[in-house]
């Protein structure tokens, strides 16, 4: 049988069997294709998060780190604070503290001959004061200020003529240049009393200093 073709083959309907096969081969092809495509973007997408997940673990171990440094400034911070706070009460302590190796030796220097220190104290007390309020020097705020006395004992024999003993005494401590300019005042009180069947005069000398020395 002999088939005419007048359109040149533009109508002529594929053959059942060819055509059944190509859609096949497409059909096959185009999930085939499709899962290439998707692998080759999932692999992207994983080296992505794979790069962005080792970006992210380096940011938490230098946030570790700045954290550990963080905390080191903070504990220093801290413990010079104490140092700070320990020094100040340092320099406050010695600022309060009066050498007493100087008084002792004038006072050994100065007593008279004729005399013998028979006890020898300190007594502590404070004095109320007003001072100017350190951030606004116009008011004036009340504080306690110590001060401190050195209690004297001295004795003498009815012929040791005690009462200019005493005096002189004074008058060297208050001229002295250690005790001098740190007194606020000296005062004595004298006591008569009889020991061993014998007369003996005591005079007890308050040497009250300047408050704060």
């Amino acid at each position: 049988m002999f088939t005419i073709d007048l359109l040149k083959g533009q109508a002529i309907p594929l053959d059942n069997k060819s055509g059944g096969l190509a859609i096949m081969a497409v059909t096959a092809i185009v999930p085939i294709v499709a899962a290439i495509g998707m692998f080759s973007f999932y692999s992207k997408i994983e080296a992505a998060v794979s790069a962005k997940e080792k970006e992210i673990a380096g940011c938490e171990a230098e946030i570790a780190k700045l954290s550990d440094a963080l905390e080191r400034q903070n504990a220093m911070e801290q413990e010079k604070a104490n140092y700070g706070k320990c020094l100040s009460e340092v320099k406050s302590s010695i600022k309060k503290y009066t050498q007493w190796s100087p008084v002792l030796a004038t006072l050994m220097e100065n007593i008279p001959d004729s005399v013998v220190l028979t006890s020898l104290g300190i007594e502590n007390d404070s004095v109320k004061r007003k001072v100017p309020k350190p951030d606004d020097p116009k008011i004036k705020v009340e504080i306690s200020v110590g001060v401190r006395t050195l209690q004297l004992s001295v004795s003498g024999g009815p012929q040791s003529n005690c009462q200019e003993a005493v005096k002189d005494f004074m008058d060297r401590l208050e001229s002295s240049a250690v005790l001098g300019p740190r007194l606020e005042k000296i005062t004595p009180s004298r006591k008569d009393e009889i020991v061993d069947g014998q007369e003996v005069i005591s005079y007890e000398i308050s040497c009250v200093f300047k408050p704060g020395l």
